[in-house]
């Protein structure tokens, strides 16, 4: 059987678009930015009165801080990824009322970490806004990716960004944090499981086509904030907390999504579906090398 189109595959899909759409809605809640946040810890920066800010206002370790950036600069590029999504997808039908949807409610993620870091003064607002800046300008792209991996690349990447800003919450010691982040990460929950499902219709449409999409993007997955400004130190300052690293990305990303599709075990008979297991299972193989080496070098750098 021929592979399917990306334009077979969104006629296809469309109904299962329509019934999670319903479900996600009836899931979601509704919620306040506003509310969220401490205004009364808020100081003007500039003008009479006012209070500049200096590194020693941040009552947050440097991880926590770099977690807080790049978690928000990866929001901050929600502009690139309605656009991505949209040129793939399409505006009309489900589709189009599915990414408008994500898109609403992604915007607040933004909104709301912007409004704590500044109020609590965690990180530096020059350099934080010097870095939105660069990082929008630059923007993401999927180029590459056609309909088949972008669902998968979305649901990896949802799920990760669950796990980092409820580990920064935790990280940060702010109860106010903690609530914030939590509220976030159950927001990303939802749209992990959306994008799970659409994977798993697709497993059922065209299954090896899927599995090899799915071993391409395990292979060549990048976190969406990998484009901004000091990505590597933040990343190392961030891992070395244990606030996200190889470990977690392979056994609380990676490995529950390839058992939920259960893509390790499906009966395949081509070539390239065989290739795409052997693939997967090597990945996580090398993973698990990577993930044990850092842990040990962590733990003597830590005695």
């Amino acid at each position: 059987m021929p592979p399917l189109t990306d334009a077979a595959l969104l006629q296809a899909l469309e109904p299962v678009v329509a019934s999670q759409l319903d479900r996600h809605l009836t899931a979601a809640k509704e919620w306040l930015p506003h509310e969220w946040v401490p205004w009364s810890r808020g100081r003007d920066f500039v003008g009479k009165g006012a209070v500049a800010w200096t590194p020693d206002q941040s009552r947050f370790s440097l991880p926590v801080q770099a977690a807080f950036a790049l978690n928000l600069l990866t929001e901050d590029n929600l502009p690139s990824y309605h656009h991505e999504l949209l040129r793939r997808m399409g505006c009309h039908g489900p589709w189009g009322d599915w990414v408008r949807r994500w898109t609403a409610e992604e915007a607040r993620h933004a909104t709301s970490l912007r409004d704590y870091v500044l109020l609590t003064r965690a990180i530096d607002p020059v350099l934080l806004e010097r870095d939105r800046m660069a990082t929008v300008q630059a923007g993401w792209s999927a180029d590459g990716r056609d309909l088949l991996r972008s669902l998968v690349y979305v649901t990896f990447q949802e799920l990760a960004t669950r796990i980092a800003h409820r580990n920064t919450g935790l990280a940060a010691g702010d109860p106010v944090a903690q609530r914030l982040l939590a509220r976030i990460a159950a927001d990303e929950n939802l749209h992990m499981i959306f994008y799970r499902a659409l994977v798993s219709a697709a497993l059922a449409l065209a299954p090896e086509q899927t599995l090899v999409a799915i071993a391409e993007e395990v292979a060549a997955f990048a976190m969406p904030g990998a484009g901004a400004p000091d990505f590597l130190h933040r990343s190392l300052l961030i891992a070395e907390a244990g606030i996200y690293d190889v470990r977690m990305h392979r056994n609380d990303v990676l490995v529950p999504l390839l058992e939920h599709w259960q893509v390790l075990t499906l009966t395949v008979t081509s070539a390239a579906a065989e290739q795409a297991q052997r693939g997967l299972m090597g990945h996580l193989d090398r993973l698990e090398g990577v993930a044990t080496r850092y842990e040990r070098r962590r733990a003597l750098r830590r005695r």
